[in-house]
């Protein structure tokens, strides 16, 4: 299995402020990371560093064998790196439709093939995004990031805030594109247990570090583990 995704010694943060301290991580082709951690660990920070939405410190970054560090973030989208942010930044000008095909890039991922995996989209493709609810306006962050055809795909808490139904449902679609579909993914999700439960491997931050690494099927099987490292309760 070949090495995709590689940070070495990647220290980040904003303005002056370091939030990062020196992480390590790879990833490979086909495999899905549980990014884990408290709130305020630096998960977010992460993710936007791969992005290239940080100020970066020191280390460096390599995708499918080509340093990116010094890429700014359309080029590293253009160089295969899918994002799903937090506040999902959809165009709510434009339609779905548009949404979806203003920045594809052309591959297996395309218009038919996200309107399969998710129906709700091709019912509403018509609406503006500002007309969606919250999960559809999910559903369509996920939708529109999978049209760049990425290599990889970082999605920073999908699940947040949405009706337990709609949870289910992007659970089901997300297994599907980790597990049969073999795009490689990095999740950060609060619910530690449902993240572990779709991916190969877990890494957990705490204040901006590494302090575990292991398969996710691994952790999964260590409540007390998942407890003492996240303090708190997830069950």
């Amino acid at each position: 299995m070949s090495e995709l995704l590689r940070l070495e010694g990647v220290a980040a943060g904003y303005g002056e402020a370091r939030i990062l301290a020196g992480i390590d991580l790879a990833l490979d082709q086909g495999q899905a990371l549980a990014l884990l951690g408290r709130n305020g660990t630096g998960k977010t920070t992460l993710i936007n560093t791969i992005v290239g939405h940080t100020r970066r410190f020191g280390g460096r970054i390599w995708l499918d064998g080509k340093d990116i560090t010094a890429f700014k973030p359309h080029q590293r989208a253009r160089a295969g790196i899918g994002w799903v942010p937090q506040e999902r930044n959809i165009f709510k000008s434009l339609t779905v439709e548009e949404n979806l095909t203003a920045i594809a890039v052309p591959g297996p991922w395309d218009l038919a093939r996200i309107y399969r995996m998710f129906p709700r989209l091709q019912e509403r493709r018509a609406n503006m995004g500002n007309q969606l609810s919250g999960g559809e306006q999910q559903m369509l962050a996920i939708g529109r990031a999978l049209m760049l055809n990425p290599k990889v795909l970082l999605l920073d808490e999908p699940l947040e805030g949405l009706a337990p139904i709609i949870v289910q449902d992007l659970m089901r679609i997300l297994s599907d594109i980790i597990r049969d579909e073999g795009l490689s993914v990095i999740l950060v999700e609060q619910n530690a247990r449902k993240a572990l439960s779709i991916t190969h491997n877990a890494v957990v931050l705490e204040r901006g570090s590494v302090i575990h690494s292991s398969s996710a099927a691994e952790l999964l099987a260590q409540d007390d583990k998942i407890d003492t490292l996240l303090a708190v309760s997830q069950h």
